[in-house]
């Protein structure tokens, strides 16, 4: 009997020495074909970025059609991994697969026909109008062209800008007279001229020579019709207007200038708007591709529990313990790939694209810039470039020309008119033609109004009390911006680096728990808890790359039309 139990002893510190030196010969092979990644195509079928080692296993990728989980074997499903055979080669390590951070995809060569359709008013009525295609890869500069060209808010902010235009072409218009001109053209007849007719000829029967000649004569100019021309050219122009005019064409200028800021204040926000849902979908894009890494090494974690149970230096309790790490991974993994998918429907709402676009990005995951300014002088270029604050002083000087106009109402208005007539009748003995002139200057002052003119102009000076208190609350809030982008941008760099060492830690510190595991001196819960952290650190690396790049276009924003800014030079 104690001949069996060595026998079996052997047995089993031969299978462990076996399989430790299989994994570690993997683990020295990953390490050389690390140095030639860049050179391995992916899956073209799929958008892994991640590969596994030849021969183990197939790996759980997402189709780019329906999006859901799917498997390259057939005969492997995600609830059910088969059991491999001691002779099947380890894995590569985390090491071995392709830096998603290093990733980029070659974006749409010609993104325009990812605009809408022409017409405002086109309402999809049917599935097939409104399902989404295959996902295009587009930069972030290729988003930010599309979103300037097609964000409803930018466009209803310039036809606002074209109506101030009109709308200050009609203030100038009172700096110049009035022309105006009538002509009158009139043929009359009596509507009684039929009965005079009858009453005169009945008269004219039983009257005398001299009496009838004369009731002839007169019946003869009532039954006549007249044709008669009447014309006249006048000029208006107000000389004094109360303070009225020069006001209204201030209060126009102003607000032409209100909108201009008003669009620019759009479109900054707009830029900002697509860059963070850009860096939105990088973040998704990243985290699938790190869930489904995590699913990947839950199924190594798996095999690699099979296969010491199947040795006999393992347990069926670490086998379910793997399994269950592997259903919470898919299940991240799934949760994943909706986030991805609300991410692409966001960014294309932002960008106004047509009904079936959707998107992927295209650039790789890296730092969007340095920062080179310090924040005092990032807080007083601000100050100085803001719109918002600008736009505060217009609307103090707009309701300063408002209660002018509001006064004028009081104040005495002084204008001069003159007319000239000419007037002939085509039915009388004159031939000549008559003419005539009018010439007037009109002062009219109305003293009194019950106080609504002083009303309404003192209701003005509240506004223009509220736009500064609303000036210094901008500016107040304009400073915490930028303090808020900074602080965040500073933390968020060190972060990087902290992440970045993390990564690497966490990589090193599965790779050694799972070669202990392997060799049957470490335990499962050493496997699972360094996958745990590796899956953490990668996403604490992302994140903190993405939380990097949302501070700097946040501090960009902030700023506002920063030089040298590669993101805001667009037209």
């Amino acid at each position: 009997m104690d001949k069996i139990d060595f026998f079996l002893k052997a047995v089993s510190i031969g299978t462990a020495i076996v399989l430790s030196n299989v994994t570690l010969a993997a683990a020295e092979a990953s390490t050389k074909a690390n140095k030639h990644l860049n050179t391995i195509e992916p899956y073209p079928q799929f958008e892994a970025h991640f590969l596994s080692a030849k021969g183990l296993f197939k790996p759980v990728v997402v189709s780019p059609k329906s999006n859901k989980l799917v498997n390259t074997d057939s005969n492997l499903t995600i609830e059910s991994v088969p059991i491999i055979s001691q002779s099947t080669p380890t894995p590569a390590s985390s090491e071995n697969r392709t830096n998603i951070l290093e990733s980029a995809e070659e974006p749409i060569p010609n993104p325009e026909i990812l605009n809408p359709n022409a017409n405002p008013l086109l309402f999809p009525t049917k599935p097939s109008e409104v399902d989404v295609d295959a996902p295009q890869p587009i930069t972030l500069r290729q988003a930010l062209e599309l979103a300037i060209k097609n964000n409803k808010d930018i466009q209803v902010s310039r036809l606002n800008v074209e109506r101030s235009q009109e709308e200050l072409r009609q203030a100038r218009a009172d700096l110049y007279p009035t022309f105006s001109t009538s002509v009158n053209v009139q043929n009359a007849r009596s509507a009684g001229a039929d009965l005079s007719e009858a009453a005169a000829e009945a008269a004219i029967e039983g009257a005398d020579p001299v009496t009838a000649q004369q009731l002839e004569q007169q019946f003869g100019s009532t039954n006549e019709s007249s044709t008669s021309f009447d014309g006249s050219v006048s000029v208006n122009y107000d000389i004094y207007t109360g303070g009225r005019r020069g006001a209204d064409i201030r209060r126009a200028k102003r607000q032409l200038r209100f909108n201009e800021l008003d669009l620019e204040t759009i479109v900054e926000q707009t830029r900002f708007d697509t860059a963070s849902d850009y860096y939105q979908l990088q973040n998704s894009d990243a985290q699938v591709e790190i869930q489904r890494a995590a699913v990947e090494d839950a199924q190594q974690t798996l095999k690699d529990a099979q296969l010491l149970e199947q040795a006999g230096l393992g347990t069926r309790f670490e086998v379910l313990q793997a399994e269950v790490e592997l259903a919470q991974a898919q299940q991240d993994l799934t949760t994943a790939i909706a986030n991805q998918n609300i991410a692409r429907r966001q960014l294309a709402e932002t960008l106004s694209l047509g009904q079936q676009v959707n998107l992927r990005s295209a650039d790789a995951i890296e730092e969007a810039g340095n920062w080179n300014l310090t924040l005092p002088q990032s807080i007083v270029l601000a100050y100085k470039n803001r719109a918002e604050l600008e736009q505060f002083l217009l609307q103090r000087e707009i309701n300063a020309a408002q209660r002018q106009i509001a006064l004028a109402d009081i104040r005495p208005q002084v204008s001069v008119t003159g007319s000239y007539q000419l007037f002939n009748g085509f039915n009388d003995d004159v031939d000549k033609l008559g003419d005539g002139y009018t010439a007037a200057a009109i002062v009219q002052w109305q003293f009194f109004d019950g106080g609504a003119a002083r009303a309404i102009a003192d209701q003005e000076e509240t506004d223009i009390d509220i736009a500064e208190t609303q000036f210094a609350d901008q500016r107040n809030q304009v400073r915490f911006e930028v303090e808020q982008a900074y602080y965040g941008l500073e933390a968020n760099q060190e972060n990087i680096d902290t992440a970045t060492r993390g990564v690497n830690l966490a990589e090193e510190s599965l790779r050694l728990a799972r070669l202990r595991f392997q060799a049957g001196v470490g335990t499962q819960t050493d496997v699972i808890n360094a996958q745990t952290a590796l899956t953490q650190a990668r996403g604490d690396l992302v994140s903190a790359i993405i939380d990097y790049n949302q501070s700097y276009v946040q501090l960009q924003r902030a700023v506002t039309n920063l030089p040298d800014n590669s993101l805001y030079d667009l037209p």
